[in-house]
């Protein structure tokens, strides 16, 4: 474990101002780069053989983005990214670790010191409690809502990621309304919605006879979005054949449509978000590494909900006001939560994040007798779960409740999950390597399945 606490929060009249980063240096000591030195001035960077790492080894051994380095209150924290050839410290293979002053770091062939230094960084906190759409009193939403103030009126890419449900089209929808484009268009389009037949058609569009059924021209959203912004979602499902052409349009900013001979200027934003390790997928030559660095101009990392369980009441209340405002438009009427069903709210896990507190709230809403909700109306009778748990819902009730077949899938899979790997691991007594035997999966996936879902400390 680290000396010293490698964040610091700020406060005034307690409340946090700003967060304070102590910098840190690598520096090889042995290696092809032996002499090479980076300074940690940002909360997480990366090491590995790749241009996309913020310290870029020239070692073969190393794998593309092999560790990473994150600062927490407590220290600063090591983390192998799945590597090939694994990460070491004093000859001990780890997973991850905490870092402490001149500990020694071994990359394949490559050696790398960790030393703090003098000096902080200071990051910049909002005094909002809200950007658009997107709401949180806890520093770590906060810290974002800086970075969006500042990056929204430019153009720059913008990279969003984040677990399944955590809000990311709500971001790219505040980077779009807080910028000078924010009176043109703003086309969303869902990369794992779409037949890889159809995808390309769908971005960039095409002429008249360019294929079977291509009746009319058709323009795309690239096209439609001329002055505006384009936002792809779940970016990590783009075929690595359409990956070259969407890199041509972010490097020359213009399409051409499928069966067409001429190219079209198009002047758009880009911003992309995935819920999947983008980073590994470079590694295992699923996504394009230059695209992948056109891509991330900027970084932001959406945490999950039950990382941030501080703005759960917050959430709760604008959900249940704008529940309110649909159901009762007549009328004033205001939905409470007693203490108990808060409190419940604030010690589930919530697989699904935000998504998933809301519809809970809003089916609560919906089923209860009175304005004030109770623990009862959070956890139907007719549920089967333990009593900590809150459902993920039913197919008649995300019938009734309109609710997207993808999101709807998406809930029931998490709460399979959650459940499955909870019941998996008590009959082995919590024993990872047994676990992993009986159902199937490699010992390090189900240890990140665990953490995801909080069903064990790992």
């Amino acid at each position: 474990m680290s000396e010293s606490h490698a964040l610091t929060t700020v406060f005034e009249d307690e409340r946090a101002t700003k967060r304070r980063l102590k910098k840190s240096r690598l520096v090889v000591v042995d290696g092809p780069d032996r002499g090479k030195e980076f300074t940690i001035q940002q909360e997480r960077i990366t090491i590995g053989r790749s241009v996309i790492c913020d310290l870029a080894l020239a070692d073969q051994a190393v794998s593309g983005t092999h560790c990473e380095i994150v600062a927490r209150e407590r220290g600063f924290v090591l983390r192998d990214l799945n590597s090939t050839n694994g990460t070491c410290i004093n000859d001990v293979n780890v997973r991850e670790v905490w870092l402490s002053a001149g500990c020694l770091i071994h990359l394949g062939e490559t050696v790398v010191e960790f030393e703090p230094v003098s000096g902080t960084v200071e990051i910049d906190l909002s005094h909002k409690e809200s950007y658009f759409d997107l709401v949180g009193r806890g520093v770590r939403m906060r810290e974002i809502f800086a970075v969006l103030e500042k990056i929204a009126p430019t153009d720059l890419t913008v990279l969003i990621h984040g677990e399944t449900g955590t809000g990311k089209e709500l971001v790219a929808s505040a980077l779009h309304h807080g910028s000078a484009r924010s009176e043109q268009p703003l086309e969303v389009l869902d990369c794992s919605a779409i037949p890889d037949n159809l995808i390309e058609s769908t971005l960039f569009g095409h002429e008249r006879g360019a294929f079977t059924g291509a009746t009319e021209l058709h323009r795309g959203s690239f096209e439609q979005a001329n002055g505006g912004t384009v936002f792809l979602d779940e970016i990590g499902e783009l075929s690595l054949s359409l990956q070259p052409k969407l890199l041509r349009v972010l490097e020359n900013r213009e399409i051409r449509r499928v069966g067409g001979e001429r190219t079209i200027p198009v002047d758009v934003r880009v911003l992309a978000a995935t819920n999947r390790d983008l980073r590994q997928m470079v590694n295992e030559g699923t996504f394009r590494e230059d695209l992948y660095y056109r891509l991330s101009v900027v970084q932001v990392e959406i945490p999950s909900l039950k990382e941030r369980r501080e703005d759960i009441p917050l959430l709760v209340r604008q959900f249940l006001e704008d529940f309110a405002l649909r159901r009762f438009p007549e009328e004033k009427k205001k939905f409470t939560v007693t203490p108990k069903a808060m409190m419940r709210l604030k010690a589930y896990h919530w697989p699904g994040n935000v998504r998933e507190l809301k519809n809970t709230v809003e089916r609560a809403g919906s089923l209860a007798d009175g304005l004030e909700l109770s623990v009862k109306d959070l956890t139907p009778t007719s549920q089967k779960t333990p009593p900590t748990e809150l459902p993920g819902g039913t197919a008649e009730q995300f019938v009734e409740e309109g609710t997207p077949f993808k999101e709807a899938k998406q809930r029931v899979l998490d709460a399979f999950e959650g459940t499955y790997l909870k019941v998996l691991l008590d009959k082995h007594g919590g024993n990872i390597t047994r676990s992993a035997q009986a159902a199937g999966l490699t010992r390090y996936h189900l240890r990140e399945l665990a953490k995801r879902y909080g069903v064990r400390s790992c």
